[in-house]
């Protein structure tokens, strides 16, 4: 029986169990403790930032971004179209609106023509956003040096979503390093995993120290349990946070590992109607998946793919579903790059496994299943539009 190939799977290795056993050696099951201290601060070192914050989830470090910076019933929130729906759904924790902006061609990330057309309809309307939420996709870094001077024009804060880029650069700049506060996810399937959980870094401690205070049930510094504002149960276990820093320790080999994976498919499915996804000229991203797009003239769906690849036992997956034509977010408003991108990358692109420990033969049997789907390679019939 063949073994299943999924999409991003965790990989472990070899150095958790050391940090982990630590924490049962000295009893500190129970959250917080010397592991996540730890992971906390050597996170921070690695991305280049002052302070980490390590929570439960990377959405809720989006959540306590928001709430740091004033958002509020009412107020508008800018944020990639074309991304997974934890980047946005804290924007609606908040009673906010969400106002979603399209991808660019070059590296998928978020339209600086797309945020420029918002910002006038933003100042135009009075709705001016209290933050803009730039994710960085698919591992790539979005383009900062066109998108950052276009929100300091408009005096409003960034968060970067980087959940899906620790370790990928832009100029030499790790991910997470550019927006006010950027935010880490460490789920199950990101480049390195603390079975679930994230983390908020930044240079500004005050809103680290708040958004800490927060995420710990906003329990006053007194013997007893005083409260005076609404908090949250947002803090990373000490065990969970001896897992990544395990796993941190093999970061770059991984971002290696996945690299070679990204080179592989672009050189097996070279002779296919397919480009891979663009790789930016700006910076490395971590290759946290490969991702491909069938050529527009093909008369092909993701799904016919995707399908093909589930009966050999395969995991493969759409592109993000843009946040725009998604039915809980109907209504919202968007702004188009030049045409749609983003939905033309939903209609077209698909994931392609990228686990670390991927073998050769694994690999072989992912791009054969692709060129068998013989409608790969016919165009389309432009009569039948």
């Amino acid at each position: 029986m063949s073994t299943r190939i999924y999409l991003s799977p965790p990989y472990m290795s070899g150095y958790e169990m050391k940090f982990v056993q630590e924490a049962f050696d000295t009893n500190w099951v129970a959250p917080l403790g010397q592991n996540v201290d730890a992971f906390e601060q050597e996170i921070s070192n690695y991305v280049g930032v002052n302070y980490g914050l390590a929570l439960t989830s990377g959405t809720a470090a989006i959540h306590l971004a928001l709430k740091y910076l004033g958002v509020g019933t009412g107020d508008y929130v800018f944020c990639s179209s074309l991304t997974f729906a934890g980047s946005c759904y804290p924007i609606i924790y908040q009673n906010a609106i969400p106002v979603f902006i399209d991808s660019e061609p070059d590296t998928w990330n978020m339209s600086p023509i797309a945020l420029e057309k918002a910002f006038v309809w933003a100042k135009k309307e009075n709705k001016m956003p209290k933050a803009v939420i730039i994710v960085d996709l698919y591992g790539q870094s979005a383009d900062y040096d066109e998108l950052l001077p276009i929100c300091r024009k408009y005096d409003v804060p960034v968060i970067e979503d980087a959940a899906e880029a620790l370790g990928a650069t832009y100029k030499g700049k790790k991910c997470g390093t550019f927006g006010d506060i950027g935010i880490l996810s460490f789920n199950g399937n990101k480049i390195i995993t603390t079975s679930g959980g994230g983390m908020a870094v930044s240079n500004d401690e005050n809103a680290i120290q708040k958004m800490k205070f927060w995420s710990t049930q906003s329990r006053e510094k007194v013997r007893h349990y005083e409260h005076t504002e609404i908090g949250y149960n947002y803090r990373l276990s000490n065990i969970c946070a001896g897992i990544g820093r395990g796993q941190l320790v093999s970061l770059e080999d991984r971002i290696h590992a996945k690299k070679s994976i990204y080179e592989s498919y672009s050189q097996y499915l070279r002779d296919l109607p397919i480009t891979m996804m663009p790789i930016s000229r700006n910076g490395e991203p971590n290759y946290w998946l490969t991702v491909i797009k069938i050529r527009e003239d093909i008369d092909l769906i993701p799904e016919t793919l995707i399908r093909a690849l589930e009966q050999q036992d395969i995991e493969s997956r759409p592109i993000w579903k843009p946040m725009h034509i998604q039915p809980v977010f109907r209504g919202c408003k968007y702004f188009s790059h030049k045409q749609d991108v983003s939905v033309e990358l939903f209609l077209k692109g698909i994931c392609l496994p990228s686990g670390v420990a991927m073998t050769t033969a694994q690999q072989e049997k992912v791009t054969n299943t692709i060129k068998s789907c013989t409608d790969l390679r016919k165009p389309l019939d432009h009569n039948l539009i």
